[in-house]
């Protein structure tokens, strides 16, 4: 399905990004499948994608850490979305400078998954990605996918010892993202191994 729709115009504490590249999460696929409940409603047209990678076209008056020509990443409204439009606009206080050596893909993939990683492991498990901090051992199940795949990385910036669970085929991968140990997840006597 393809929809024209004006380019938006940013806010005082927004600004409008050229998309280089989007991802679409769970949030994503829940607000297409509405299973946020009856009350929540999607205004039509709706464009998904809220994690984006793209450079600045243009700043809101308020904004002060941005300009015109950088490449960023951000989160965009999960309301709103848009980021598999060709612009969007999004929050100064939800927009970072992506480094050149992160592609736009890369960045992309980063908000909602890597930030979840992130909080997990600092907030709950209260590792000090810095390495200081008494060596801990944790278990991230999942380890290939969304969320995974950025704690296990996270954690071993940290002073962690990371036993991961994934499914066969992606072990190799696990272990490149630097865990410890991987186990097949679908072993029956995981608990026996652990």
């Amino acid at each position: 399905m393809h929809v024209e729709v004006p380019v938006p115009a940013p806010a005082k504490d927004e600004v409008l990004l050229k998309v280089e590249a989007a991802s679409l999460n769970l949030l994503d696929w829940k607000l297409q499948k509405m299973t946020w409940g009856s009350s929540f409603m999607l205004q039509f047209p709706h464009i998904p994608g809220i994690d984006v990678a793209g450079e600045v076209v243009e700043v809101g008056a308020r904004v002060k850490e941005f300009k015109a020509g950088e490449k960023v990443v951000s989160v965009l409204s999960h309301v709103w979305g848009g980021g598999l439009a060709e612009f969007a606009v999004a929050k100064e206080n939800l927009t970072v400078l992506r480094p050149s050596q992160v592609s736009a893909a890369e960045g992309a993939g980063l908000p909602i998954s890597g930030l979840t990683a992130l909080r997990a492991l600092i907030e709950e498990v209260d590792i000090k990605l810095e390495g200081s901090g008494k060596q801990k051992s944790i278990l991230i199940e999942g380890a290939s996918g969304g969320v995974g795949h950025h704690a296990v990385q996270l954690a071993k910036l940290g002073n962690t010892h990371v036993t991961a669970t994934c499914g066969t085929q992606n072990i190799d991968f696990v272990r490149r993202l630097g865990a410890d140990e991987v186990l097949p997840y679908k072993t029956q006597t995981l608990i026996w191994l652990l």
